[in-house]
């Protein structure tokens, strides 16, 4: 029995790693991912600088401080680059202007040099230094530099108007008249909704100078403002088994977080794994291939072969994912450029956190055998894929139950919520697979994975009832009552 099973198992993997559309559905999922990265990264660098002017009101030198404000954090940045970039002509002449640097911070007349400097440049020829924000991607334009000759304020912004409506600026700022009293008269004037990083980054500068002024003109000592302006930020810590605590990393943080990424794409394995099996039960059967393999075979052999075959597919298809994933983990960081503190290296080193592998791998096993006893069960019971689809429907909508709440089980592991629909035995694989950042107690990992492999077990046996009777019946489907009939057979 047993080498008639595999036999049948044999022949549904071959059938279908054989074909060339199998490994074409394989590949195009991480050909995808990588497709996204890849032109997120490009579209990323070829993004427009965006051009802006301002005009100041008040008359004063609002805005060069606003401007030096706007920059400051490019200015220290590229002042640490050219204390690295020792042999880079374009850091050398940085140096001649703003004296020799160091790893430390600028002097306030360095920083002013550096920051005269990097309004020379083309945000086109900064945009190579990766580290930069604001002078990459924002480069101030003066009215005298747009040959507007206008001196009244109305007629400038009249004509910087036109100027936005046409493309040829991004944005223009209004600084208001009187700052030290009021804020009410100051504008941002563009035709993009969507993109606000020059307006929030902008606010914010003026805002430090505003408030620089304002603590001024009261008389407060710097100190004194500075203390009362400080701003109250918990450190997040995370607490060990003996009650210490330790400091919490961008890698403990996608960590907690990536079982969510698993989840989705272990929903996606089982129902494509399984949807596979119940179409090609359904086309055997109205083909009637089945009749010619029952003659060989007993229909619980064929259905065991057929299940394990299209597992070991499913496998296969894992395997090169994870494959995937372990190649992307090491050589992606690498080609990006990213170091090691940052987001994206945190999420290539999860990809490569062998505990999550091994999760996914046994509940995509233990998912997908659940629910292919389900469906094949379904196929076996139906002549066309029509009818198929109307019986699978409640399953479907099972499905999505793990996919909606998975979000909310990542923020709460450990939750009443996650925890009831981790003793759900169809709900088993997608919950405790998100409850891996928690993560869950060793017995809850043990009591949950004994019900859903005695579950598999019972309704294998039942899908071998229905497969058995449902898999020669030919004409109208059968109804539900029919269906539970043949499960009371012995």
């Amino acid at each position: 029995m047993a080498n008639k099973t595999l036999l049948v198992a044999q022949r549904e993997y071959l059938e279908n790693v054989r074909t060339k559309t199998f490994w074409l559905g394989i590949f195009i999922v991480p050909v995808l991912l990588a497709g996204v990265v890849g032109v997120s990264v490009l579209l990323e660098k070829l993004k427009e600088v965006q051009r802006y002017s301002v005009v100041d009101l008040g008359g004063g030198d609002l805005l060069a401080r606003a401007e030096r404000e706007f920059r400051s954090a490019d200015a220290k940045a590229m002042w640490r680059l050219a204390a690295k970039m020792q042999d880079d002509p374009q850091m050398q002449d940085l140096r001649d202007k703003a004296g020799p640097t160091t790893a430390g911070e600028p002097s306030a007349d360095q920083l002013k040099a550096v920051l005269d400097w990097v309004g020379r440049q083309d945000a086109k020829d900064l945009a190579r230094l990766g580290e930069l924000g604001a002078s990459r991607r924002y480069e101030y334009v003066s009215t005298q530099q747009l040959g507007i000759a206008a001196t009244d304020p109305q007629e400038v912004q009249r004509e910087l108007g036109q100027r936005v409506h046409k493309g040829e600026l991004f944005a223009y700022f209004v600084l208001g008249a009187d700052p030290a009293n009021t804020v009410d008269d100051f504008r941002y004037v563009s035709n993009n909704f969507t993109d606000v990083g020059l307006r929030t980054s902008y606010e914010s500068a003026l805002t430090r100078v505003v408030q620089k002024d304002r603590i001024k003109a009261a008389d407060i000592a710097p100190k004194v403002a500075a203390h009362i302006q400080e701003q109250v930020v918990c450190k997040p810590l995370q607490a060990d088994s003996k009650g210490g605590t330790a400091d919490v990393k961008k890698e403990n943080v996608v960590d907690q977080w990536a079982p969510v990424g698993f989840v989705y794409f272990l929903w996606m394995a089982i129902l494509g794994v399984a949807s596979m099996l119940l179409t090609n039960t359904v086309e055997e059967k109205s083909n009637r291939i089945i009749e010619v393999l029952l003659s060989s075979v007993s229909p619980t052999q064929l259905m065991q072969g057929k299940i394990w075959g299209i597992a070991a597919t499913g496998m296969t298809m894992v395997l090169v994912w994870v494959v995937f994933a372990l190649a992307a983990g090491w050589t992606v960081p690498t080609l990006l450029g990213v170091s090691g503190g940052s987001a994206i290296m945190a999420v290539f080193m999860t990809l490569q956190n062998g505990g999550y592998l091994l999760s996914f791998a046994f509940y995509f096993l233990s998912g997908y055998l659940l629910y292919a006893a389900v469906l094949v069960a379904i196929g076996a019971a139906c002549n066309t894929l029509k009818e198929a689809q109307n019986l699978t429907q409640p399953v479907m909508m099972a499905l999505m139950i793990p996919l909606l709440s998975m979000v909310f089980i990542g923020q709460e592991p450990n939750g009443t919520v996650a925890k009831i629909l981790s003793w759900i035995p169809f709900f088993t694989p997608f919950t405790m697979m998100n409850r891996a950042g928690g993560p869950p107690a060793t017995w809850e990992y043990i009591g949950t994975s004994v019900l859903l492999l005695a579950t598999i077990w019972l309704t294998m046996r039942a899908a071998g009832k229905v497969f058995r009777v449902g898999v020669l019946m030919t004409g109208n489907p059968p109804k539900l009552r029919e269906i539970l009939s043949w499960l009371r057979q012995s």
